[in-house]
């Protein structure tokens, strides 16, 4: 079963292939009935960050789900406007506090730049961010550390400066947008790609050309977007609210053959 699969990053520690996004799903109810409701349907992955204001109520799931706390990958990020030495340690202590845990499993640079600056040159400050993740990584507070829409670029300005490669880069990847020079430079180094917005953030979940192939696997749309992702070599973290949508996102347990996924490629 697809829930019950992993990666392992470069440092031996191992990933459910699969988990829930909470991006977009606001604190309190709403993120604490979501997270519950994945954890009670097998998922193992929770994906949140500091920026989705939700990781309070994230934390109150996992502590109320009765699973036991090893069992459960719990991945946040420093936020995307946070950059430096000490606001990253600042930042990590407050997602730490904020959750309730002991520790985190994997902690991100959540973008190379501020959000309403995009395309902004920060080189310095993911350094010293970096630099801050590196010690928090060493000190055992969390298991693996990397980065999320970093491109090759903003990888290279670390690995020129910093000791530890990226263990990990979220970035946007589905049907449509395979992002193959970031892919492939990551891929080099060992990082392992993960995938937010699989379903392109609900553009492609009636899409005719992908519908093709839904239809002769007897899957849904959204089924194909996730399996495609996963059999690209991706952690793939679909978010929903919904119990059903949750229990159908993992019901991927197919494998898409090489030509209908050089088809799909071709989307």
């Amino acid at each position: 079963m697809i829930l019950q699969e992993t990666y392992t990053l470069s440092n031996g520690v191992t990933v459910p292939k699969i988990g829930l996004g909470t991006w977009q799903i606001p604190n309190g109810e709403e993120t604490y009935r979501s997270v519950l409701c994945a954890l009670k349907n097998g998922y193992r992955h929770i994906d949140t960050a500091a920026a989705y204001g939700n990781e309070q109520s994230v934390g109150e799931a996992i502590r109320d789900s009765g699973i036991p706390r090893e069992e459960i990958f719990v991945t946040t990020k420093l936020p995307a406007e946070c950059k430096g030495y000490h606001v990253a340690k600042e930042c990590f202590e407050k997602s730490l506090s904020d959750l309730g845990l002991e520790y985190i499993d994997m902690y991100l640079i959540h973008a190379p730049w501020p959000w309403d600056k995009i395309g902004m040159d920060c080189t310095e400050g993911n350094i010293k961010s970096w630099k801050a993740m590196e010690e928090i990584y060493q000190s055992g507070k969390v298991r693996a550390i990397g980065v999320s829409n970093f491109e090759t670029g903003h990888i290279q300005s670390l690995l020129e400066h910093c000791t530890i490669v990226p263990m990990c880069n979220q970035i946007c990847f589905h049907i449509g947008n395979r992002q193959e020079q970031t892919v492939d430079f990551c891929k080099m180094l060992n990082i392992q790609m993960m995938a937010y917005s699989p379903l392109a953030t609900g553009r492609i979940v009636e899409d005719e050309y992908i519908r093709t192939i839904a239809e002769k696997y007897n899957a849904t749309i959204p089924q194909i977007c996730i399996r495609y992702c996963i059999q690209k070599g991706n952690i793939v973290i679909p978010k929903s609210t919904r119990e059903e949508r949750i229990i159908s996102n993992v019901q991927v347990d197919f494998v898409i053959s090489p030509e209908d996924m050089d088809y799909l490629d071709k989307k």
